[in-house]
């Protein structure tokens, strides 16, 4: 089935350019040059991926992403920031907004499709149940099984959730709230130190067989894989 995505770009050039090369690699291509536009857009063709620019008219990249994001329905979507701000706060800024992903401007075309590409396939494992890989970490959600470098990992139920929310979008960094949200869920009061403490197993647990950490602590604003 053909994937949908959403480019929303507003400069005319890099809009015509982006949706050519989707179209030519089989993707179904729907544009916009607004944040507002793309929240209709959002609703009206339910995309597979977003591609969005930070800087934008009427409504910026970094405000359309964290409204997607704070919406059950559309919280799923991975979202693709593309930003001529490369500096790291500016990164972690966009992605503990919510993108799971950040490339900056200019980038190369080919290595833009290999992302989406990668998106993509994360996420059809992850609504399929087949097994998702991140290096050689290898999580099936059928049988609930991990394994690195073909050895099981032992894991809590905390823990595995954990390692589910962080290999489906492994660029995006995770502050400690938003895990909470989705591994605890809103209703339940938890210490955002309780967070760091079942990282800590989580990491325990994947290096117990050998191998580097493959957790990052961004300093300031959370966690991410790799």
């Amino acid at each position: 089935m053909q994937a949908t995505v959403l480019l929303v770009e507003d400069d005319m050039a890099q809009r015509e350019m982006l949706s050519y090369n989707l179209e030519a690699a089989g993707y179904n291509v729907v544009t916009s040059d607004n944040g507002e536009d793309a929240l209709i857009l959002v609703d009206e063709n339910d995309p597979d991926l977003i591609i969005m620019d930070w800087m934008m008219p009427r409504l910026s990249g970094l405000e359309t992403c964290r409204r997607l994001k704070s919406n059950q329905k559309t919280r799923n979507i991975p979202i693709l920031m593309l930003s001529a701000r490369s500096e790291e706060v500016d990164r972690v800024r966009g992605l503990e907004t919510g993108a799971d992903d950040y490339v900056v401007k200019p980038y190369a075309v080919a290595e833009l499709m290999a992302r989406v590409k990668a998106h993509l396939r994360r996420m059809r494992a992850a609504t399929s149940g087949h097994q998702i890989e991140y290096l050689d970490i290898t999580l099936d959600p059928v049988s609930y099984k991990v394994t690195r470098n073909g050895a099981d990992i032992k894991l809590g139920p905390t823990e595995y959730k954990l390692l589910v929310t962080l290999i489906e979008t492994p660029s995006r960094v995770w502050t400690r709230d938003s895990l909470l949200d989705r591994v605890w869920g809103r209703e339940i009061f938890v210490d955002t130190r309780t967070v760091d403490v079942h990282i800590g197993r989580l990491r325990k647990a994947l290096c117990q067989h050998g191998g580097d950490d493959p957790i990052r602590t961004v300093r300031g604003a959370g966690y991410s894989l790799g």
